[in-house]
């Protein structure tokens, strides 16, 4: 009695491949779980089950909502394997990545890791700073990897000058990270497909482990994560996807909306069940949503039905300029926030580009309103974090080189550069690792007697703190090791203001803590899984969650907003070159039909009330230029057949 008929039917279809599409609202989670649970009550053993999502937090809630549903004597006993992507993979790579010629105990990269990697290979291609940039060269090795392409593959795929000094330096970064026991973000996903392959006996083994296996998301998956789907399920075909085309909105970070789209082609005995019952949005809002998407022709047809009739006919704001859009939508939502019942965090003003929020968070200030703007500093990115956890890299793998750098002279111990600098020309003479070199670093090296003491004090310190991990808590270890090394002292010299000194010190016992909450939860708690646990929580999915806790108005980009939804929504900035980007505009019409997508999971994160504005001019490069109304509006409000023909002075979009 809990699910509609479509529900209904995607729950009790239990054999074969099967394609839910989901669309925005409709109770796609409700489904997920249930099925699980559905599994499991007839007989399916529930380690046997394979669930994988984007999210840890989403990954969580699904666990948790499937153990609810099972009798209490399920409970007690084996949990279906609900994880992510990158999850899953680490721990497939735990067992065979050796037979890629990785150490089972290899370390995982974070942004800084990469970024140091990255700077070194350019180094040895000697590519200049001000041709290829580390983070640009990141962001190309990304975009190689999500479509599965290794170093000699993006040799051949490369077209600009760019590119192929990307595609030099990638084959370098890629052989120092192997050289190192490392692997970056993207590699977790890659190095399985790999695996899957070139070793056909550990890809039948690891299939074997699962009688069945769910994807949500399934539009967001990139070629490395379609392929491992494939190699995963291909034996017992019971395959199924749960997701929305019309909300695949991330193209440019590999994502593929034909894999969902291609569902029925690659599993032609595929049974098809649409959810379209909307309970998040008004009808009204719906009415929108619906007008809009249908302008992308390659998709599955498919409309949202709304379970709420009626609702206010979404609003457009048009406004001289940015100033003047940022300064209407924040004395809007200040004079709601006066009525009973309204929280600020019901309000959320969506963007389509980073450089939007900023009139916003000025307009939000001078009015004293509360906010929080999604995409800050990561917790994992502060400088405390890493630090202390590069330690623990070190205490759990001596040969993490990356680490052992970070923090051979952190805090200041008198191993100065110029040592560091002996110290990994004399392993790398050697070809072999720098603390395989620290217990006899005397006969080595030609170092001043307090370096040569300050380095051999540093060797006793993680033997001892090793020694240490074998027979205490994490969480005690993680006390130990600030305590070991002074580093709350360093934080008590360089930090003189209290609270700032306050600050960071919280954030070391945030890390406690978190290992404490590892400890807690964990079936076999280990100092390499905490580490894992860590480094697959650091997205940006996970930290959006954390970030809206508050009571404060949600300013965030459309990509950001994905999978969430509040009461009052604002889209701003719908002008031609922003929502649509200007990129998409001189490309193919596939971008255009992703930014249609993008309008449209703006469009559905609304409960109540929708509010869309525009600039009619906006600066420039320091001048006030005239703007485009964006298509979407026209499009939206029924008025499309007159957009091309519309001269630019005439600006506005008819009332509605």
């Amino acid at each position: 009695e809990r699910l509609n008929p479509p529900q209904n039917e995607a729950v009790n279809t239990l054999q074969g491949p099967l394609l839910v599409l989901a669309g925005a609202g409709t109770g796609k989670t409700r489904v997920v779980t249930f099925r699980i649970a559905k599994l499991i009550r007839h007989g399916t053993p529930a380690d046997r089950i394979l669930a994988v999502t984007f999210t840890r937090k989403a990954a969580g809630e699904m666990q948790q909502r499937v153990s609810k549903l099972l009798p209490k004597k399920n409970k007690s006993g084996q949990k279906p394997q609900i994880s992510t992507f990158h999850a899953l993979c680490v721990r497939i790579l735990r067992r065979h990545i050796d037979q890629l010629g990785y150490p089972l105990k290899f370390a995982i990269y974070d942004r800084g890791d990469q970024e140091a990697a990255a700077r070194a290979a350019l180094r040895e291609i000697r590519c200049p700073n001000e041709s290829l940039k580390p983070a640009d060269l990141l962001a190309i090795i990304g975009s190689w990897k999500t479509r599965s392409f290794g170093p000699a593959r993006a040799a051949s795929a490369a077209d600009t000058d760019k590119e192929h000094l990307a595609a030099a330096a990638y084959r370098r970064y890629q052989s120092n990270l192997k050289a190192k026991g490392a692997v970056d973000f993207d590699d977790l996903l890659l190095l399985t497909g790999q695996l899957f392959e070139k070793h056909p006996n550990v890809r039948r083994k690891e299939a074997q482990l699962f009688d069945h296996v769910l994807i949500d998301e399934y539009q967001d998956t990139n070629l490395s994560q379609y392929k491992i789907v494939k190699c995963l399920a291909m034996g017992h075909r019971n395959l199924c996807v749960v997701g929305d085309d019309d909300q695949s909105i991330y193209g440019w970070r590999g994502a593929e909306v034909r894999h969902i789209l291609n569902f029925n082609k690659d599993w032609p005995e595929a049974k098809v069940v649409r959810l379209e019952d909307n309970y998040r949005s008004t009808a009204a809002i719906l009415g929108y949503a619906n007008t809009l998407i249908a302008f992308n022709a390659v998709r599955h047809d498919k409309i949202l039905r709304p379970a709420r009739a009626g609702g206010q006919t979404p609003r457009i704001l048009q406004l001289p300029d940015e100033s003047k859009e940022a300064e209407k939508i924040v004395n809007d939502i200040s004079y709601r926030l006066t009525q009973p019942g309204i929280a600020a965090r019901d309000f959320a003003i969506l963007c389509r580009t980073n450089e939007q929020p900023r009139n916003f968070e000025t307009a939000l200030r001078r009015a004293n309103l509360p906010y929080v703007l999604l995409g800050g500093m990561s917790f994992f990115d502060r400088k405390e974090v890493r630090d202390l956890l590069a330690y623990l890299k070190v205490i759990d793998n001596p040969h993490d080189e990356v680490s052992l750098l970070r923090i051979i002279n952190t805090p200041a111990r008198g191993i100065g550069n110029k040592a560091v600098k002996e110290l990994v020309s004399a392993a790398t003479e050697r070809a072999g690792h720098i603390w395989d070199l620290f217990p006899e670093i005397g006969h080595h090296l030609a170092l001043s007697n307090t370096v040569t003491q300050a380095v051999s004090t540093f060797h006793e310190t993680i033997q001892s703190l090793k020694q240490a991990a074998q027979n205490c808590a994490l969480a005690e270890l993680v006390k130990l090791v600030i305590q070991a090394t002074g580093y709350q002292k360093e934080l008590d010299r360089l930090y003189p203001d209290p609270n700032d000194r306050d600050a960071r010190t919280a954030t070391l016992e945030e890390i406690i803590n978190a290992a404490a909450n590892y400890e807690e939860h964990a079936s076999k708690p280990t100092l390499r899984g905490f580490l894992d646990d860590i480094a697959l929580g650091n997205t940006e999915s996970d930290d959006k969650e954390d970030q809206l806790k508050g009571n404060a108005i949600a300013l965030m980009t459309l990509h950001s907003a994905k999978g969430l939804e509040f009461p009052y929504v604002y889209m701003v900035g719908m002008e031609e070159g922003i929502l649509p980007h200007k990129r998409s505009l001189a490309e193919e019409s596939s971008a255009i039909d992703e930014e249609r997508r993008l309008c449209y999971v703006g469009v559905t994160r609304a409960q109540e009330e929708l509010t869309l504005s525009l600039s009619l001019s906006r600066r420039k490069w320091g001048k006030a230029r005239d703007t485009v109304p964006s298509r979407f509006l026209y499009e939206m409000t029924g008025q499309a057949e007159n957009v091309t023909q519309r001269k630019p002075g005439r600006k506005r979009v008819r009332s509605l």
